[in-house]
């Protein structure tokens, strides 16, 4: 019996993010059939410590992470993930900052691939810290990007990322820019990655055809769309539990009657049904489950345990 320990060089190295979009897609899919025992994860100091777990019944594997999150901080996400299954002896500890980025990148190409139009290639993104570059290559993975503008209230963190995705995006016009409502006139798909409380754009901003994915928001106290967004829009959710207890910006707007439950379309429901939701505008919120996390560290298992 032995642990091996994975650093988020090591991480990357091992799984495309193909391979992360195609897992976490099977675990929603197995989330939605009921494959999964998953409480809601433990929060602690309003989001400061986070405790997620998920038991696979399929597999007899499990995963359970912690971490402490910082946005003043870089690396923002600090933790492991730590894995386990009944046929193999071994443990695997993960690296939670990597691990994070990736499962919650790998879940908005899901989204994406299900919602966005199939010839969408302009892509805004707001928010340029740790999130941000693997929500782009989620998006580039399943609709390859013509062009994209990177946005940040930091002029000088948005042209870092630039420069970073370059390298990675040839082929692709990018730009920056600094105000969100001007940024998203022309976007097909929209990726939200920032801890705003208060949402980052009117809806009558965008494009009458748009899909958006919403990550940054949290926690109840945190907002990143409006409720005309949301109200005009198909709603495609990961959990219905973790929404409800922890989206402010679904919670605002079950509050003020712009949306019911009823509205509200969990991803893994949504990819097993006959027909993909349809409509102009699309919405994609997330908070992140525990799921997502086990399903980078079966890749990972699968990769390096005996």
């Amino acid at each position: 019996m032995s642990t091996v320990a994975l650093t988020p060089h090591e991480i990357r190295e091992a799984v495309t993010m193909r391979e992360a979009i195609d897992a976490v897609r099977g675990g929603f899919i197995d989330l939605a059939a009921g494959e999964f025992e998953m409480p809601t994860r433990t929060v602690l100091r309003d989001g400061q410590f986070l405790v997620m777990n998920a038991h696979h019944r399929a597999t007899a594997s499990a995963m359970i992470k912690t971490l402490s999150l910082d946005f003043d901080r870089v690396p923002a996400i600090a933790g492991t993930v730590v894995w386990a299954e009944t046929r193999r002896p071994d443990t695997l500890v993960a690296d939670a900052g990597a691990v994070t980025t990736l499962r919650t990148g790998a879940a908005v190409g899901v989204a994406t691939d299900l919602l966005a139009p199939a010839d969408a290639g302009r892509l805004t993104i707001i928010g340029a810290g740790g999130q941000a570059p693997d929500q782009v290559r989620a998006v580039h993975t399943v609709r390859p990007l013509r062009e994209l503008t990177v946005v940040d209230a930091d002029p000088a963190r948005a042209e870092a990322l630039a420069r970073t995705l370059a390298e990675e995006l040839t082929g692709t016009k990018i730009s920056t820019a600094t105000d969100p409502e001007a940024a998203v006139g022309d976007a097909e798909i929209v990726c939200c990655a920032t801890p705003a409380t208060s949402p980052l754009f009117t809806a009558e901003a965008l494009p009458a055809r748009v899909h958006v994915n919403a990550i940054g928001a949290f926690r109840p106290t945190m907002r990143e769309l409006p409720d005309e967004l949301l109200a005009g829009s198909t709603v495609i959710i990961d959990e219905r539990e973790a929404i409800l207890e922890e989206s402010g910006e679904i919670l605002h707007a079950l509050r003020t009657g712009a949306i019911t439950q009823d509205s509200l379309t969990e991803l893994g429901t949504a990819l097993t049904t006959a027909e993909a939701p349809s409509g102009d505008r699309t919405v994609f919120k997330t908070v992140g489950v525990a799921m997502q996390d086990w399903a980078i560290a079966r890749l990972l298992a699968d990769k390096f345990l005996p």
